[in-house]
């Protein structure tokens, strides 16, 4: 094969493999709100089926990390009163690794308490793709980080003490 084919078919296999790449993207975030979706309708059924029975939930609280039914068994209480929480996406960028197996996001949010941002991972479980880790940080802007620092001074002590 002369270079220049070479170089031919190894561009368009690139683009090929980016475009179902692009492909894929809407399909991961109609999952992804999905998900959030279910929280804000208290639809707790729909909300653990995106979700693998082993997902980790890692909270804005320094104490709130659960796996699987365990985070499912905090949510309860909150969709049992009709809403849980309701996250509006702002931004969201998803990344897909080369086996389309393997999938992960981060995404800024509008919520109850205020702007934050989330992350997670996705992952195929027998065609279909369901959130296997998430974490929800609080935003805090540069300039108000020492405020913040003495709000929580008292309570970063007493955890650091624990551990």
């Amino acid at each position: 094969m002369k270079p220049y084919r070479f170089i031919i078919v190894f561009l368009f296999i690139a683009n090929l493999t980016v475009a179902q790449n692009d492909n894929l993207k809407p399909k991961l975030d109609e999952q992804i709100s999905k998900w959030h979706q279910a929280a804000a309708d208290a639809d707790l059924k729909t909300y653990r089926s995106l979700m693998t029975e082993d997902a980790i939930f890692i909270g804005t609280d320094p104490t709130e990390y659960w796996q699987g039914q365990d985070f499912i068994n905090f949510a309860k209480p909150y969709f049992d009163r009709g809403k849980a929480w309701t996250f509006r996406k702002l931004e969201r960028h998803i990344y897909i690794d080369k086996s389309k197996q393997v999938a992960w996001f981060d995404e800024l949010l509008d919520t109850q308490m205020g702007i934050c941002q989330g992350s997670g991972v996705l992952v195929q479980v027998n065609g279909e793709w369901k959130i296997k880790h998430y974490v929800l940080s609080i935003t805090i802007p540069n300039e108000n980080v020492d405020k913040v620092k003495a709000l929580k001074a008292e309570f970063d002590k007493n955890l650091i003490e624990k551990y």
